[in-house]
């Protein structure tokens, strides 16, 4: 099983990248669970066409007792396993300790053990690297982080605190950073400055993903490209990227 945390700056496009990577991955026939660590739980929202599921959170709120697989787990496209950790409402508690328990939760229902997926990603919430946040690299739970950028400023400053922070943590036997996936937004001398930050960093850059209006074509009717056509130049960056991840194992 390959387990795969996705960090970066908020807004920097992680869960499009995650659920896109999950889509193409079971389309190549293997098992993915796609694990949204953020309040709003919104990360597999274009894998389950736009419908939402109960958030592992919610469910202790609203109802007494611990849920069922069945109930905090929904099937997406091509069978990609969707769960989201969900939190408080904004201003009213700790988001990150709600992934901590939502962790503990398919721990102690054996989520892992019962569906046997070959990948599970987690979709973190913005660049934040303490307290629960930090819960999927932690021993146990991701054994690699995947870190999303573009060539801006306060991108690449995010990337970098993320990589110094998970860096910190080695000693703990925590996740590595296994690379960087470029998400373009057309800047000026991008890559070139990706390219630079990567190898002050000591890292590879996996994935480039160029701008493309078709991902927010198809994410306007709640699928991936995977979905919405596997055969468009976009859709064959995401399956090359899906294979090297395939190929590693």
């Amino acid at each position: 099983m390959r387990k795969i945390a996705i960090y970066g700056k908020g807004g920097i496009g992680k869960s499009t990248i995650t659920s896109s990577l999950s889509a193409a991955i079971s389309s190549l026939g293997y098992k993915v669970m796609q694990i949204g660590c953020d309040p709003k739980a919104d990360s597999s929202i274009n894998l389950l066409k736009g419908k939402s599921i109960v958030p592992v959170m919610s469910y202790l709120k609203d109802r007494d007792g611990y849920p069922g697989l069945e109930e905090i787990v929904a099937k997406g496209f091509k069978g990609v396993l969707c769960v989201e950790a969900g939190g408080p409402t904004p201003g009213s508690g700790c988001a990150g300790r709600g992934i901590i328990a939502a962790f503990d939760i398919l721990e102690e229902l054996h989520a892992f053990e019962a569906y046997k997926p070959d990948f599970v990603f987690y979709d973190v919430l913005g660049d934040v690297v303490c307290g629960g946040f930090a819960a999927p690299i932690r021993e146990g739970y991701a054994d690699e982080v995947l870190i999303v950028t573009s060539g801006e400023k306060m991108s690449l400053f995010a990337a970098n605190n993320i990589n110094t922070a998970v860096n910190n943590f080695a000693d703990r036997g925590y996740a590595r950073v296994r690379g960087i996936i470029l998400n373009r937004r057309n800047t000026v001398d991008e890559e070139l400055h990706v390219r630079n930050f990567a190898a002050c960093a000591g890292l590879q850059i996996i994935g480039d993903v160029p701008r493309d209006d078709n991902i927010q074509l198809f994410e306007n009717n709640n699928q991936t490209v995977i979905e919405g056509n596997p055969g468009l130049p976009i859709s064959k960056i995401f399956f090359s990227m899906a294979q090297n991840l395939i190929n590693e194992c």
